[in-house]
């Protein structure tokens, strides 16, 4: 095998720095190509007026695959990214007044739990026990070894374990309820499908490994911001002697025979390629990239996944009753995620995922200010329902009024700046597939809950990374994704 091959990579999200990090360090030299004027992706950043807003990703999990970059480079993350715990996970606010803590202080969450029924904590227990073994299942193989399909999956774990031990004649939804009663502890184990964008009631019960992916692993902040993560990997890139390259929009992926051969930029120039690997998502580059509408069409089984409605407010006041992380829960879950994920419409009544980092980052806002960002989850964009500016305005209207309702006393009349983005902005910054957030969107009819796969199935030497392909969506993930497309690589090279 000639390690020295040239890999070209489209995009410097984090699939992308985690796929041109991963192929460098075994000896590739890698372009990596990014339109934007900073790498990052989704993982993005915007000062202004004295307000340090994270565009895009607010929480960090499993911290040992960024980690695992770094080690195989021989370096050491710590001196790159600087993360520290949250405490508490997050604060549920629910519209009778009443909330609850997340925590990994197990004295503190019984106590949590207990303000629910005396049974609640035990229930609570064997459901994380359940969501461990889901965790270390999938760990074992769909993570570990880059498993792409149901029959990749059925081959490696065996029939039997692949239906007994997935849970897979459940959706998330029943999962949750096997074990749990109270019906707001329901909502909150149910809402972690915020990770992925999609429905619990669609999505497979496979997703409730998701809780125990935050207590087994932690919650963690990145002091600074968490754009501190796309700058750390992209100071280890250049060290490692990445070739990025900022402002570089690919236009075309060029092909013959069955292969790729080059990438032309939009300013015309070329470059040849060995491999090249899209951080740009797998539908829209067939699209964009290689003008192939028929297998662009033949993947619309693996649907968007929602998008959001994404506030960055700057407010002239503290408010104490938050969290760094707070979800508001709407009073009718059910009606929410089938308005958002069957009906094409703003959810009159939506959950809403609130950050306020300057709980643990006071240097993220001026003193005596805080940052408020909200992100309820919308509709992806639909040509066929299209929503327009004003239902999006109405939208944030409601969401404004309904946080005051429940305690963010005269919200609007303190915000002294603002950042709003729709689904068109963030098609338009990122080419995501319609508007999408994160990726795919897990569905246990449409898809299993499976991504596309990693590997081009008509150019031999196209691969894929980020949130449309597996393992799926957040920022854990798509950096997972960059080093499976480096395992599928050397083994397809060495054949």
């Amino acid at each position: 095998m000639n390690k020295k091959q040239h890999i070209v990579v489209i995009g410097a999200g984090l699939g992308g720095l985690s796929a041109a990090i991963s192929l460098t360090t075994e000896g590739f030299t890698v372009d990596l190509l990014e339109k934007n004027d900073k790498v990052g992706g989704k993982l993005n950043i915007l000062e202004k007026d004295g307000f340090t807003f994270d565009l895009g990703p607010s929480i960090l999990t499993m911290p040992h695959i960024f980690q695992a970059l770094f080690d195989r480079a021989g370096k050491n993350m710590a001196d790159y990214i600087n993360i520290q715990t949250v405490e508490p996970h997050w604060r549920n606010f629910f519209e009778d007044g009443s909330t609850l803590d997340l925590s990994s202080d197990p004295v503190i969450m019984r106590q949590e739990l207990d303000k629910l029924g005396p049974n609640t904590a035990k229930e609570f227990e064997e459901f994380l026990a359940y969501s461990k073994k889901l965790c270390e299942i999938t760990e074992q193989g769909y993570f570990a070894h880059g498993l792409d399909s149901f029959w990749e999956l059925l081959k490696h774990y065996g029939p039997v374990r692949s239906l007994l031990e997935f849970d897979v004649f459940r959706s998330m939804d029943q999962g949750v309820r096997r074990f749990i009663k109270d019906p707001k502890l329901v909502d909150v184990l149910n809402y972690f499908i915020k990770y992925v964008g999609s429905s619990p009631y669609d999505a497979p019960a496979l997703m409730n490994l998701l809780p125990y992916i935050q207590f087994g692993y932690g919650l963690w902040y990145v002091k600074g911001g968490m754009y501190g993560i796309a700058e750390g990997l992209q100071k280890l890139a250049e060290e490692l002697g990445v070739n990025i390259r900022v402002n570089s929009e690919v236009a075309e992926i060029q092909q013959h025979g069955g292969r790729a051969t080059a990438v032309r930029l939009r300013d015309g120039s070329v470059i040849p390629a060995d491999i090249v690997v899209s951080n740009m998502e797998v539908i829209p580059a067939y699209k964009k990239l290689l003008n192939n509408e028929i297998e662009a069409k033949r993947l619309q089984r693996f649907e968007p996944s929602c998008s959001g409605l994404v506030l960055h407010l700057g407010v002239d006041t503290i408010y104490p009753q938050l969290a760094h992380h707070n979800f508001f829960y709407s009073d009718h879950p059910k009606e929410h995620f089938n308005a958002v994920f069957h009906d094409n419409k703003l959810s009159d009544d939506p959950t809403i995922y609130l950050v306020a980092p300057v709980k643990s980052d006071p240097t993220q806002a001026p003193p005596g200010c805080e940052i408020i960002k909200i992100l309820p989850h919308i509709p992806h964009l639909n040509p066929e329902q299209p929503l327009t500016a004003e239902d999006y305005a109405a939208l944030r209207e409601r969401v404004l009024i309904k946080l005051e309702r429940m305690g963010l006393t005269d919200l609007r009349k303190h915000i002294v700046c603002e950042e709003y983005w729709t689904p068109v902005d963030i098609e338009q910054r990122y080419y995501s597939n319609q508007g999408s957030i994160y990726g795919v969107v897990a569905d246990r009819f449409k898809n299993l809950g499976f991504k596309i796969p990693q590997r081009s199935k008509d150019i031999s030497n196209l691969y894929f990374v980020g949130g449309s392909v597996n393992p799926g969506g957040g920022m854990p993930m798509v950096t997972l994704s960059g080093q499976l497309v480096r395992d599928k690589i050397l083994a397809d090279l060495q054949g």
